[in-house]
C-alpha cells in the first residue's frame, strides 16, 4: 500500500502542470487585453504598448508560461495587475474562509444524509423510504442561492441568531467563527445532505439483499445489527466515493455562497479576478482548487485501503 500511496501523490506534480499549462492558455486566450483596461479607454496606443512590455504581455506564450512556471515552483504564483497584492499571500489569507465553509457544508451533508439513507434502507418500501427519497430529491432541487437567502431572512435578518455577511477568523472568537460559518454550511450542505442519503439508501439496499446478510437474519440477528455489523463496513468504500466527489462539488458551489454571504474566501477571489479580467489570482485559485480536490482523492485511496483488504494487498 505504502508503494501505491508513493505513486499517487507523485502524479500529483503531473496533475498540476497539466492543470496550470491549461489554465494559462485558456487565460492567455481572452480577446479583452489587460493593458488596455489598466490605462483606460483615452490612453493612446504608445501607453497600451508601455503598459503591456511592463506586465510581460508582449513576449511570446509559451515564454511567458516558462516564466510563470519557474517562479512557481519557487512558490511565486505572481501577482493582481490591479491591486498588486502577492497571490501566495491572497490564497492563505482566503483558504482558510473556504476550507471552513467547505468542510462544514459536508459536515452538514455527512451527518443528515448518512442516518436518513439508513434510516430509509431499513425500512426500504415502506412510508417512510417513501418520504426519505421524496424529500432528497426535493433537497437536490433546491438552489444553494436561494437557500442561502433564506437562511439570512430568517435566521440573520429576522431572528439576529446568527451573522449574516460578517466573518470572524477562529484567532478572534470560536463562538464567533461557529456563528459565521453556520448559515453558509448549512445551505452549502443542504443539496449535498439530499445526495448523500439517496446514495446511502441505495448502497445499503443493495448490500441489504446479499446472501450473508440473508443468512444473519436468518440466524436471529435484529436488521439494525446486521446494519451496523456487516452491510455499513461494505457499503462503505462506494460512499465514500460519493463523498469524495461532493467535496469538488462544494468547492464549486462555495463561489455562489461566499457571494450571498459576502465571505473573503477563494470564491470571492475567483469571482473578483474574473469580473476584472485579472489572470494571476484566477489560475492562482484554480491550482487551489485542483490541489484540495487532489489530496481528497489520495485520502480516499488510502481509505479504502484500510477498508477493503483486497486494495490493501494491490
Amino acid at each position: 500500500m505504502g508503494r501505491r500511496m508513493l505513486w499517487r501523490l507523485l502524479a500529483v506534480l503531473p496533475i498540476l502542470l497539466v492543470v496550470s499549462f491549461v489554465a494559462f492558455m485558456l487565460l492567455a486566450l481572452n480577446p479583452v487585453d489587460p493593458a488596455e483596461q489598466l490605462v483606460g479607454p483615452t490612453a493612446t496606443q504608445a501607453q497600451v504598448d508601455a503598459r503591456r512590455h511592463e506586465l510581460d504581455l508582449d513576449e511570446p506564450l509559451m515564454a511567458r508560461y516558462g516564466d510563470w512556471l519557474r517562479d512557481a515552483v519557487h512558490g511565486d504564483l505572481g501577482a493582481s495587475i490591479y491591486t498588486t497584492t502577492a497571490v501566495t499571500s491572497s490564497l492563505k489569507d482566503r483558504a482558510g474562509v473556504t476550507l471552513s465553509l467547505t468542510l462544514g457544508g459536508l459536515l452538514v451533508a455527512v451527518a443528515i444524509g448518512v442516518p436518513l439513507g439508513a434510516w430509509a434502507a431499513l425500512r426500504a418500501g415502506r412510508r417512510t423510504d417513501r418520504l426519505v427519497t421524496a424529500g432528497s430529491t426535493l433537497g437536490q432541487a433546491i438552489p444553494t442561492f436561494w437557500l442561502g437567502t433564506i437562511l439570512v431572512l430568517v435566521f440573520a435578518e429576522r431572528w439576529e441568531i446568527f451573522n449574516a455577511v460578517f466573518y470572524v477568523s477562529p484567532g478572534e472568537s470560536i463562538v464567533g467563527w461557529l456563528k459565521s460559518i453556520t448559515l453558509p454550511s448549512i445551505a452549502l450542505g443542504a443539496t449535498g445532505a439530499a445526495w448523500i442519503a439517496r446514495h446511502t439508501r441505495s448502497e445499503l439496499v443493495t448490500v441489504l439483499e446479499q446472501d450473508y446478510i440473508q443468512t444473519a437474519l436468518a440466524k436471529g440477528a435484529s436488521r439494525r445489527q446486521v446494519l451496523f455489523g456487516h452491510a455499513a463496513r461494505n457499503a462503505a468504500p462506494p460512499l465514500l466515493t460519493v463523498i469524495a466527489v461532493l467535496v469538488s462539488m462544494l468547492l464549486g458551489a462555495s463561489l455562489v455562497i461566499e457571494r450571498v454571504f459576502a465571505l473573503p474566501g477563494l470564491g470571492s477571489l475567483a469571482l473578483e479576478a474574473i469580473t476584472r479580467n485579472d489572470p494571476a489570482p484566477l489560475l492562482g485559485f484554480v491550482l487551489c482548487a485542483v490541489l484540495i480536490v487532489v489530496i481528497v482523492n489520495v485520502l480516499l485511496d488510502i481509505t479504502h485501503a484500510l477498508l477493503d483488504p483486497r486494495v490493501h494487498r494491490s
